[in-house]
């Protein structure tokens, strides 16, 4: 198979780069760089009709993914995770057609595994053998995984109260971990020194080019899941803001390959009431998010007080119509009960708060009850079973 891949460009100048060699962020302007495709020649060359048939992970679609030769590609089978309606939920809040697509069901048990799978293979592919991350949770694992998958030295950068199943996972996997008395944004600062200091390539969150590659094919398997007919609504829980930003991508793709129509979901963003700075933004009409200070909640994935792609989730939310809304974590808490009792999901708090926000969402008529709507589960809630 051939990568369609041809450059890298700003999300937010437009300038290029070269996909050949490593990049972060964009040297003009500081902001998030995208893999562009050659889609034009892709639309000549591929039908939606191949995809039966081909393996059942997220490297289905290895002509739309920015690793050009596939003995690069590092994986542990992630992606193609189910979706799953959820009748039982859907009527206890008054919904016709809810669905939950479940993510902890990925390696490494969360939707981490996609990013950190595109990351590590392309780092591979350009050479690079020392990987350093911040991360709140989820991603450290992800990472600790394929760098040890891929025979690669990894630094991790963790809050000291981090789950503690995060923190396992690093250690029994090898890689460097160290703990800090702070939030992600004082790891990134950590993450970002021991780069410079000790010559390590840093995949912070849309801080380098490939992270939002493996977290856009959850757009495409919701198409291909959904026989090419997108839900009404997506509801996704807001950290980094990778997932809403990468499916945006997916959609923006699909468009132009001709493999869906122009109506795409609606895109709902849903943060805690201890850490809301894309929420507040949005209600302030902002283009940028301006930090959260002393950010706090139980759902560590969401507790980002400061997102590079801030103002790529705002235009996500802006251009298809959508909402943002906070919970707590009382909320949070009660949502993780409901789901596990009525569908048999073991969701994690950040999934949970898709629930109590569609709650929301409904009480305030942003959406209605007969309309599809799609909830994402990022993980599982086994890893987070000090908090129960």
């Amino acid at each position: 198979m051939k990568s369609y891949l041809t450059h890298l460009e700003c999300t937010y100048c437009g300038g290029t780069l070269s996909a050949d060699e490593p990049h972060r962020i964009c040297p003009d302007c500081g902001k998030v760089l995208y893999p562009r495709y050659d889609l034009p020649a892709a639309r000549k060359a591929l039908d939606r009709e191949m995809l039966p048939g081909r393996p059942a992970n997220m490297w289905r679609y290895f002509e739309l993914m920015p690793v050009k030769d596939e003995a690069n590609v590092v994986t542990l089978g992630e992606g193609f995770t189910p979706i799953f309606p959820a009748d039982r939920l859907g009527r206890d809040m008054g919904c016709k057609n809810l669905y939950i697509k479940d993510e902890g069901l990925n390696p490494t048990a969360s939707f981490k595994a996609r990013g950190l799978s595109a990351a590590v293979s392309k780092a591979k592919e350009l050479g690079l053998t020392a990987l350093t991350m911040p991360s709140a949770g989820n991603a450290a694992g992800s990472l600790a995984a394929y760098a040890a998958k891929a025979g690669m030295e990894a630094h991790i950068f963790m809050p000291r109260d981090a789950p503690r199943a995060n923190q396992i996972e690093v250690d029994i996997t090898g890689a460097n971990l160290t703990l800090i008395d702070g939030l992600i944004t004082d790891a990134g600062r950590l993450s970002r020194q021991a780069a410079q200091d000790k010559g390590l390539f840093d995949v912070s969150t849309l801080q380098e080019p490939y992270r939002v590659e493996g977290k856009k094919t959850m757009g495409y398997e919701i198409a291909e899941q959904m026989d090419w007919t997108l839900p009404d609504a997506i509801i996704y829980p807001t950290g980094g803001g990778t997932g809403i930003v990468g499916m945006w991508k997916a959609f923006e793709e699909m468009e132009e390959l001709g493999w869906i129509d122009g109506k795409r979901p609606k895109m709902f963003c849903v943060q805690s009431e201890g850490c809301a700075p894309i929420v507040r933004a949005f209600r302030e009409g902002a283009e940028f998010a301006e930090p959260w200070e002393n950010a706090e909640t139980m759902a560590a994935g969401i507790r980002v007080p400061a997102a590079i792609g801030d103002y790529l989730i705002l235009r996500a939310l802006r251009e298809s119509g959508g909402d943002a809304v906070t919970v707590t974590d009382g909320e949070i808490m009660e949502c993780m009960r409901q789901v596990a009792s009525l569908e048999g999901m073991f969701i994690c708090p950040e999934g949970a708060a898709t629930v109590a926000a569609l709650g929301k969402f409904l009480a305030s008529n942003a959406l209605t009850p007969d309309q599809s709507i799609l909830l994402l589960n990022t993980g599982s809630g086994l890893k987070y079973l000090e908090l129960l």
